[in-house]
C-alpha cells in the first residue's frame, strides 16, 4: 500500500505543478532608440499573442511554469527569439533587440508616425522633433523660431523676454504649455529660456485652432511642450560654452525597477550668459554733454542672465493600478539684468530681476479605467513663486557704460530716481494652484469622447522695500481665478479617410483687487479697503477635420470660436518686464479659420520630398497688445497692454521637406500675411489714419532654410559627421503707426553654420555651431538688436540601459 499511495501523492504533485500558472512581464528596447512600441510578442507553445505599449513594456498572464520562447517582431526590430524558464508567480525580462536597416522611406514611416498623426487629425499643427538639436547648441526657442509660421520675439540675447507669433497672433495670445499644464505655473525661471531641447520629447505647435485637451483659453495658438518621459533606465548630460561667456549644462536621468515599477526621474539646467554682444545703429547712440547725438558701437553692459533649475519625480509606471504614478518637485532659480526699457535709446546700469518657484506636483494616468476603453488622468500642482525687481542707481549712464556729464562736467542724475522710474525694491510673491482632470472614453475605435477641466488661480501680494514702514503695512492683493471646461467629440468614418474633432469650450474668469487707503473720517485716518473686482464668462466653440483624399494626399480644415481671458500680467501688470496695470482690460475674441493640404512622402529613386501649404483668417476683436509709444527718449517707458478693437489677419504659409539618400536633408518653409486694423471710425465718426493698415511691430513676412548632410562611418564605423547650414530672412516691418524711417525694422539676413560628430552607437557626441556668420544686425521687439556672430561648442554624453 506504500507505494501506490507514494506514487499517488507524485502524480497530485505534478498536476499541481502543471497546473500552476505566472505572470510575465518585459519590456522590448534597442539600444540606439530606447523602447519599441507596439511590438508583438508571441508564446510559441501556445501561440498567444501581445501587443507591447509605445514604450515597449508587455505583459503576458497565465505562462505555465516550465521553459518557453518567446518570438517577438516589429517593423523597427530584426525578429528576435527568447528562452525563458518561468519557475515563480512573476517573472521579468528585458530583450535587447537589433534594429533593422532600413532603406530611408521605412524608416521615416516607423519615426515619423507619432509626428503624422498628430499633424493629419485636422488641426493646424506642426510638431517639432528635438533629438537631432538637443545635440547642438540650440535653444528651444531657436529651435520654434525655424518652424513655418513661427516668430519668436525677443527683446535681446540668452534669458531676454520672449513672445511668440504665430500667423498675426502673439504675445499672451498663444499660450505655451509644459505637458499640458500653463508653463504660468512655473514662473519665470523655468521657461522656454531656460529648459533645454534634451529635456524635450517633442515641441507640439497648434495655429489658431486649439484642440479640447488643451482646456486653456489660447486664442491665436499654442505651443505644447511635451517632456520625455521614457520609462527605460538611461543617463545623459552636455555641457557647452561659446561668446559672451555663455555656459550652458543639463542633465537628464531615469530609472524603473523593471519587477515594481517603482520610477525615479531627475532633470537639470544651469544657464550662464554675460550677453555682452556688441550693438549699433539709430538706438544706439550717447547724449554729448552740449545736447548732440554722438552714435556709437558698445557693448551691452548690464544684461547679464543666470538660471538654475532641478525637477524630480518619484512613482510608479506601467502597473496594474496606474499607468503613471508620480510626485514631483520643481525648483528653479533666475537672475537677470534689465540693460534699457522699451527701446534701446536710453541704457540702464544697475537694474535687474530675480525670481525664484518651488512648484510640488501630482500625476495620475489610468487607461481602462473602472471600465474597458476609459482613460483617467490627473494633474495638480501647487507653486510658490517669488520675484524681486531693484531699481535703486540715481545717475545717467551712456552707452559705454559710463556716468554721463553736463556741460558744467557734473554727472547726470536719472529725472525719476533710478533707471526705470522712482527706486524701488519690489518683492512680488504669488501662489499658484493649478488643477487638470480629464477624461476619454472610446466608445469604440472610431469613436471617442473627451472632457477636460482645468483650474487657475494666483494669489499675488507686492512690497516695496524702498518705501516707509508705515507705507508698507498697505500692501495690497491681487487674485485672479479661471476655471476652463472643454469637451469633445472625436470620430474616424469612411476606413479613417474622414477624421473630425468637434468640440466646445466653457470660460470663468474673477478678478478682484484690493488696495488699503487711509481716509479722513470724522477728524481721524482711517485704515479702510479700495476694492475692485470683476467677472466674465464666455464660450467657445469649432471644428477641425481631415479627409485623405489619396495616401499621399490629406485635406485639413478647421474652424472655431476662441476666447482669450487677460492674463496677470496684463491686468496687474509686470514691473520686471516694464509694464503697468490695466485693471479694465477685455477680453479677445477671435473667429479662426484655416484650410491646407498635406502632401507626401513622394518617392524617385533615393530622392524624397514632401510638403505642406495652408492659408488662414483671423479675425479678432478687442485684441490685447501692448501699447505702441513712439517717444523712444521718454524716461519713463513703461507701457500697458490695451485693447485694439477689430483687426483681420490672413495669410498662407508653405513647408517643403527633401532627402537623398539618408545623406542630405533639406527643410524650406515661409509664411506671410497681412493684419490690419479692421475698425474705421471712431466714437466721433472720424475715419482712423491707420485704418486698413499693417499692425506695428509685427514681423509679417519670414522665411527659413536648413539643409543637413551626413557623412556616415566616419573614422569609425557606426559614427556620423554632420554639417548644418541655416538661413532666416525677415521683411522690414515698422514698430509704431508713424512711417518714418526711425522707426522701421530693416530685412535681416542671417546664416549660422554647424558641425557635429557622433562616435558609435551616438553615446558620445561634439558639436560645434557659429551662429549669424556675416555678423549681420538682427532685431527683434521695437528694434532691439539681437546677439551678432558668436561661437558655440558643446559636449553630450549618453548612457542607455544602465
Amino acid at each position: 500500500m506504500k507505494i501506490p499511495l507514494l506514487s499517488l501523492l507524485l502524480v497530485l504533485f505534478s498536476v499541481g505543478v502543471i497546473a500552476q500558472t505566472a505572470t510575465l512581464k518585459g519590456r522590448v528596447y534597442t539600444k540606439e532608440n530606447g523602447g519599441v512600441g507596439h511590438a508583438n510578442v508571441k508564446l510559441t507553445q501556445s501561440n498567444v499573442v501581445v501587443a507591447a505599449d509605445e514604450n515597449g513594456f508587455f505583459v503576458l498572464k497565465n505562462v505555465p511554469y516550465g521553459q518557453h520562447e518567446l518570438v517577438i517582431t516589429s517593423v523597427e526590430i530584426e525578429p528576435q527569439q527568447v528562452k525563458v524558464a518561468i519557475n515563480k508567480p512573476q517573472t521579468s525580462l528585458s530583450v535587447a533587440a537589433k534594429p533593422k536597416n532600413f532603406e530611408l522611406n521605412e524608416v521615416r514611416v516607423v519615426q515619423k508616425s507619432e509626428k503624422k498623426e498628430i499633424e493629419t487629425v485636422g488641426f493646424a499643427v506642426n510638431v517639432v522633433e528635438t533629438k537631432e538639436v538637443a545635440q547642438r547648441n540650440i535653444q528651444t526657442n531657436e529651435l520654434l523660431d525655424r518652424t513655418v509660421g513661427i516668430r519668436v520675439r525677443q527683446n535681446g540675447g540668452l534669458g531676454s523676454a520672449v513672445n511668440y507669433n504665430l500667423n498675426g497672433m502673439s504675445g499672451n495670445s498663444v499660450r505655451v504649455f509644459i505637458d499640458g499644464i500653463p508653463i504660468s505655473t512655473y514662473g519665470e525661471s523655468f521657461s522656454l529660456n531656460s529648459i533645454p531641447p534634451a529635456l524635450i520629447e517633442r515641441v507640439e505647435v497648434y495655429k489658431g485652432v486649439i484642440p479640447a485637451h488643451l482646456a486653456d483659453d489660447a486664442l491665436g495658438g499654442a505651443i505644447n511642450v511635451i517632456l520625455k518621459k521614457g520609462a527605460m533606465n538611461n543617463l545623459s548630460a552636455s555641457i557647452s560654452y561659446g561668446s559672451f561667456n555663455t555656459f550652458q549644462t543639463n542633465f537628464n536621468g531615469t530609472y524603473r525597477n523593471e519587477k515594481t515599477g517603482f520610477t525615479v526621474k531627475a532633470s537639470a539646467f544651469h544657464n550662464y550668459s554675460d550677453n555682452d554682444y556688441e550693438v549699433w545703429g539709430k538706438f544706439v547712440r550717447n547724449i554729448l554733454p552740449n545736447g548732440r547725438y554722438e552714435y556709437v558701437r558698445a557693448r551691452r553692459f548690464n544684461d547679464a542672465y543666470r538660471s538654475t533649475g532641478g525637477q524630480v519625480q518619484l512613482g510608479f509606471m506601467n502597473v496594474k493600478w496606474a499607468d503613471q504614478f508620480l510626485i514631483g518637485y520643481n525648483g528653479s532659480d533666475d537672475y537677470k539684468e534689465v540693460q534699457h526699457g522699451t527701446y534701446m535709446s536710453i541704457p540702464y546700469m544697475g537694474r535687474f530681476t530675480e525670481s525664484q518657484a518651488n512648484v510640488v506636483s501630482l500625476n495620475y494616468v489610468k487607461k481602462n479605467f473602472l471600465t474597458r476603453g476609459l482613460e483617467f488622468n490627473v494633474n495638480a500642482m501647487y507653486s510658490q513663486r517669488g520675484q524681486v525687481v531693484v531699481d535703486t542707481v540715481k545717475w545717467n549712464y551712456n552707452w559705454y557704460g559710463q556716468i554721463s556729464v553736463g556741460l558744467n562736467g557734473n554727472p547726470i542724475m536719472r529725472p525719476t530716481g533710478a533707471q526705470q522710474a522712482a527706486p524701488t525694491i519690489l518683492h512680488i510673491d504669488r501662489n499658484v494652484s493649478t488643477f487638470r482632470a480629464g477624461l476619454n472614453y472610446d466608445l469604440n475605435k472610431n469613436h471617442r469622447l473627451v472632457l477636460n477641466h482645468i483650474y487657475y488661480a494666483i494669489d499675488r501680494r507686492e512690497q516695496d522695500f524702498m518705501r516707509s514702514e508705515l507705507e508698507r503695512t498697505f500692501i495690497g492683493t491681487r487674485n485672479l481665478q479661471k476655471n476652463i471646461t472643454s469637451a469633445a467629440y472625436e470620430a474616424k468614418l469612411f476606413e479613417n479617410r474622414l477624421k473630425s474633432n468637434l468640440f466646445a469650450k466653457f470660460y470663468e474668469q474673477s478678478i478682484d483687487r484690493v488696495d488699503p487707503v487711509l481716509r479722513l473720517v470724522d477728524g481721524q485716518n482711517v485704515r479702510q479697503e479700495n476694492r475692485a473686482n470683476s467677472s466674465k464668462k464666455h464660450t467657445g466653440y469649432g471644428l477641425a477635420m481631415s479627409y485623405t483624399l489619396h495616401p499621399s494626399f490629406i485635406l485639413l480644415t478647421s474652424a472655431e470660436k476662441a476666447v482669450r481671458l487677460p492674463s496677470e500680467g496684463e491686468v496687474f501688470g509686470s514691473p520686471g518686464e516694464n509694464i503697468i496695470e490695466n485693471f479694465g482690460i477685455r477680453p479677445e475674441v477671435s473667429y479662426n479659420y484655416n484650410l491646407g493640404l498635406n502632401a507626401g512622402n513622394f518617392y524617385a529613386g533615393k530622392h524624397r520630398y514632401s510638403f505642406t501649404v495652408s492659408g488662414f483668417i483671423r479675425d479678432t476683436r478687442d485684441k490685447i497688445v501692448q501699447r505702441i509709444n513712439p517717444r523712444v527718449n521718454d524716461a519713463l517707458q513703461t507701457n500697458p497692454f490695451e485693447n485694439l478693437g477689430k483687426n483681420k489677419a490672413i495669410g498662407f504659409e508653405a513647408d517643403l521637406h527633401y532627402s537623398f539618400d539618408n545623406n542630405l536633408r533639406v527643410d524650406v518653409n515661409m509664411s506671410k500675411f497681412n493684419s490690419v486694423f479692421n475698425v474705421q471710425y471712431d466714437a466721433n465718426g472720424r475715419e482712423y489714419d491707420y485704418y486698413n493698415r499693417q499692425l506695428p511691430n509685427e514681423p509679417y513676412w519670414t522665411t527659413n532654410a536648413n539643409v543637413q548632410y551626413t557623412i556616415k562611418d566616419l573614422f569609425k564605423k557606426k559614427s556620423a559627421l554632420n554639417l548644418y547650414y541655416g538661413f532666416r530672412f525677415v521683411e522690414r516691418f515698422y514698430t509704431t503707426w508713424l512711417i518714418l524711417d526711425d522707426f522701421r525694422t530693416p530685412r535681416q539676413y542671417i546664416q549660422d553654420l554647424g558641425v557635429s560628430y557622433s562616435f558609435p552607437q551616438n553615446k558620445f557626441v561634439v558639436s560645434a555651431d557659429v551662429k549669424n556668420v556675416f555678423d549681420q544686425q538682427a532685431y527683434d521687439n521695437f528694434a532691439v538688436q539681437k546677439p551678432g556672430r558668436a561661437f558655440y561648442l558643446k559636449l553630450n554624453y549618453l548612457i542607455n540601459n544602465f
